[in-house]
């Protein structure tokens, strides 16, 4: 795989505790981001996109060890010989449910995985969720990736983190709601500029178990610009980024080489 990578969002309405109608919805939006021409090499998925915020039923509904996601995940990117940030998931794992990323590689290996560090308390994740430990770090070919979900955006040390340990794009899978968009679009914003990275974020739309959701998945530049944006409506956004710019971006601010962290605590 070369610098350059051709990505695919599927922006979806999730229907909030109904796994079944989540995982057609999911197969059919891939194929159809799979059939795009030109083909992308990477597709991305929104956050707890198999079960939607239906926390109350959480453990009953979670997928036990990820194993319904990673056997159709790895199935589909083997046939279609495509990657896919498969957004996360409400995964169980004995009496805990995370929410969790698992990012396949074209013959369908699971090459990372990441659940969710922080906990969003106004939907009340941390009464019904377990947080994660361990940042997300990943591998695109040879590019050094990272993903991030939802909320973890509002933590600038952890962007901060994943981009020192080499990250030169940062996925962000979301369930992101009205009426916060301009927090949605500054922060994202905001971490693309100070981590001199790309930023790929994936939103849900429409309403969901008494919530409703904006969509403007974004793919935006090591500079802050917005290579793509989508609307408030279920579409596949596409963009195409060359990685090299952030190695640029990186040379002519050198923000890295310049940081005092001996001051900062």
């Amino acid at each position: 795989m070369t610098a350059k990578l051709r990505l695919a969002l599927v922006q979806m309405n999730i229907e909030a505790g109904n796994p079944d109608a989540n995982f057609a919805k999911m197969i059919e939006r891939l194929e159809a981001a799979a059939a795009l021409e030109p083909k992308p090499e990477l597709i991305v998925l929104p956050e707890m996109w198999n079960t939607g915020y239906a926390l109350e039923q959480i453990q009953s509904l979670a997928d036990p060890d990820g194993e319904r996601t990673k056997k159709l995940l790895s199935a589909f990117c083997k046939r279609h010989e495509v990657s896919v940030l498969a957004g996360s998931i409400a995964q169980r794992r004995g009496d805990a449910v995370t929410n969790t990323v698992h990012i396949f590689d074209r013959s369908g290996e699971v090459i990372g995985e990441y659940s969710k560090i922080h906990l969003f308390q106004l939907m009340n994740e941390h009464l019904h969720l377990q947080a994660g430990d361990t940042p997300g770090t990943f591998s695109i070919g040879e590019i050094p990736a990272a993903v991030m979900i939802c909320y973890d955006i509002r933590f600038p040390e952890l962007a901060r983190s994943l981009a020192l340990g080499g990250a030169k794009i940062l996925f962000v899978p979301a369930e992101w709601p009205h009426p916060r968009l301009h927090h949605w679009r500054t922060l994202l914003q905001a971490r693309a500029i100070e981590n001199q990275m790309f930023v790929v974020s994936c939103n849900t739309v429409g309403d969901s178990g008494g919530t409703s959701f904006f969509g403007h998945s974004m793919v935006i530049d090591p500079w802050g610009e917005v290579l793509a944006e989508a609307g408030e409506n279920e579409t596949i956004l596409t963009a195409e980024i060359d990685l090299a710019l952030a190695d640029e971006v990186r040379g002519r601010i050198p923000v890295f080489a310049d940081r005092r962290p001996n001051l900062y605590n």
